[in-house]
């Protein structure tokens, strides 16, 4: 199955509540998964709160060209019981 963000919300610093198409859902916290060009200005909370889920690449993008794979996000995810 080819993973895509449903929806997505911040919860509090760097931790987004994400839901999947497959049903999953829970926790990710990116902290410590901000580095590199594109996402060292994530570092800024009022930045990182920016996010939306982009309906066609479906999951999770910012302003400054900045997103993050499914996979990725589905992987680190802390799932909820």
């Amino acid at each position: 199955m080819i993973l895509h963000v449903k929806e997505a919300k911040y919860l509090h610093d760097y931790v987004i509540w994400l839901k999947f198409n497959d049903g999953a859902e829970g926790e990710v916290n990116l902290k410590d998964e901000l580095y590199g060009e594109v996402f060292e200005p994530l570092k800024d909370l009022e930045m990182f709160k920016s996010f939306r889920v982009d309906p066609v690449l479906e999951t999770i993008v910012w302003e400054n060209g900045a997103d993050l794979a499914p996979e990725f996000l589905y992987d680190k995810m802390k799932v909820l019981a």
